[in-house]
């Protein structure tokens, strides 16, 4: 059997393209001048990634919370203590969370408050568009 080939006009504009292809330079010259840079949108995208990982944001949401060593932090994710501390040394790298030694134990805190605003949003984000997601339907399966 051959399958028949349609005649009519194929559109190539998405939904989301502009009917019109033309452009306000003004506007395009405003936000290009205000536009992040390459480097600082790098380096913002791997504080997304790194954030990406739902073991740390359950750390650092533990963190959030309180300064914890990695002994506690262990029993609050229910992690291995060398898993917990790969994963701190990932968020370390990133300047997300500090240690600070008391004698012989290492605490660990959110770095700054522009971390702990960043995360606090994020979860307000997330629980205000409390939709069924993919979380919930995998908690359904």
């Amino acid at each position: 059997m051959v399958a028949e080939l349609s005649t009519s006009p194929v559109r190539s504009r998405s939904a989301d393209a502009c009917e019109v292809p033309e452009t306000d330079e003004a506007r395009v010259a405003l936000v290009r001048r205000r536009l992040v840079s390459e480097g600082a949108a790098l380096d913002l995208a791997d504080t997304f990634r790194v954030l990406g990982d739902p073991t740390r944001v359950r750390i650092l949401d533990a963190l959030s919370q309180r300064e914890l060593c990695v002994c506690d932090l262990s029993a609050v994710v229910g992690l291995s203590e060398s898993a917990v501390s790969h994963q701190l040394r990932i968020l370390r790298d990133r300047r997300l969370v500090r240690p600070r030694r008391s004698g012989r134990m290492v605490y660990y805190a959110i770095d700054d408050h522009h971390i702990m605003d960043l995360f606090a949003q994020g979860r307000r984000h997330v629980e205000e568009n409390a939709a069924p997601g993919p979380a919930a339907a995998r908690q359904g399966d």
